[in-house]
């Protein structure tokens, strides 16, 4: 019995050591201030993620205030990307294929080059004539790097 009590005592002596190692390693990859690289990276991820969670929650309310509209994405046309200073811009063109004057509400998304959301942004187009167009331009919230593209994510009429 008494050599069981021995090897159980081993055992855990060994695991201790191990967990403790383990510790060890991963402590040695983080730092408690985050002023590692990895804790920049992460940073700035977490900065980036909450940049466009923002601006798609605003992007929702002025979708939510505009009242009885008719999707209309086959109405809007972007231009190239271009920058403008510190954000990067996009022209839009809306063409009301109606008889009537309507006004329209337009989400435009940019992505990086790998195709990930970086901002939304929001414009309304007011009283686009029957038959007509109407040019506007997007601008990004904030200043946008890299090979950035847009797209319109949805677009409202009424």
């Amino acid at each position: 019995m008494a050599d069981v009590r021995r090897g159980a005592r081993g055992v855990r002596a060994v695991g201790a050591a191990l967990c403790a190692a383990a510790l060890t390693v991963a402590a040695a990859g983080c730092s408690e201030d985050g002023d590692g690289p990895s804790g920049a990276a992460s940073k700035a991820a977490s900065r980036a993620s909450d940049v466009v969670a923002s601006a798609t929650a605003e992007a929702q309310k002025k979708f939510d205030d505009f009242k009885d509209g008719v999707d209309a994405k086959g109405d809007v046309k972007l231009g190239d990307v271009n920058s403008d200073g510190d954000r990067s811009t996009v022209p839009v063109t809306v063409s009301n294929g109606a008889s009537d004057t309507q006004s329209y509400v337009v989400e435009v998304d940019f992505k990086n080059g790998d195709g990930k959301l970086v901002d939304t942004v929001v414009l309304k187009v007011n009283d686009v004539k029957g038959g007509g167009s109407k040019d506007a331009t997007a601008r990004s919230t904030h200043s946008l790097d890299g090979d950035i593209t847009a797209e319109v994510s949805r677009a409202l009429r009424h």
